[in-house]
């Protein structure tokens, strides 16, 4: 069975000085007002910035770039959703079978992104940088997990690629709208391509 004590929550962070802390927060809150009033293409680092009345230099150093800016807002709901299917209940935590949590983990990650998407389209990686980011490497993991539970002896490694492939969120949006209908037909495809799999 796999537990929450196999996969550490990605992208931990070091300790935070005082000021560092309330300097972080004061540009978050900025940043999801601006997301909340005027979306996701709003956010730069300038208007951040503006609306916290910092100088950029500020948002430089605490997220490095328009991308380190994103993925921190991101970073809350992304944790959430990691719970669930680390150590949450059945059917995406440990609780349940591997070939259930399969089942169960491509819908669920769909509607998690869904339900942010303007932010996830908008923090999409560079391709150089796709693979790298530590929640879509711990997706990876986890999913390559389960695969190897149900499937000894397959290419683990390359079949959670494939299946996370197919609900990722710039496809699921370039599906077509109205996005409901695309969602629908993602997780049909992700649990036709377990069916198959699983055969």
């Amino acid at each position: 069975m796999i537990d929450g004590t196999t996969l550490p929550l990605a992208d931990p962070e070091a300790p935070l000085r005082a000021d560092a802390v309330r300097n972080r927060a004061l540009l978050l809150e900025a940043a999801v007002r601006l997301a909340a009033e005027r979306g996701a293409a709003a956010i730069t680092m300038e208007s951040v910035a503006t609306a916290a009345g910092v100088g950029k230099g500020t948002v430089s150093r605490r997220f490095g770039d328009r991308q380190g800016l994103l993925q921190a807002l991101l970073d809350h709901s992304e944790r959430q959703f990691q719970e669930a299917f680390l150590s949450g209940p059945a059917p995406l935590g440990p609780d349940a079978g591997a070939a259930t949590r399969l089942r169960a983990f491509g819908p669920a990650l769909l509607r998690h992104e869904h339900a942010h998407l303007d932010l996830y389209l908008a923090a999409e990686p560079s391709p150089e940088r796709r693979f790298t980011v530590p929640a879509r490497q711990l997706r990876h993991r986890h999913v390559a997990l389960l695969v190897r539970e149900v499937l000894p002896g397959a290419d683990a490694d390359l079949l959670a690629h494939t299946l996370l492939a197919s609900v990722d969120v710039v496809l699921v949006e370039h599906l077509g709208r109205p996005r409901d209908r695309s969602l629908a037909r993602a997780e049909a495809g992700w649990h036709d391509l377990l069916d198959r799999l699983l055969r």
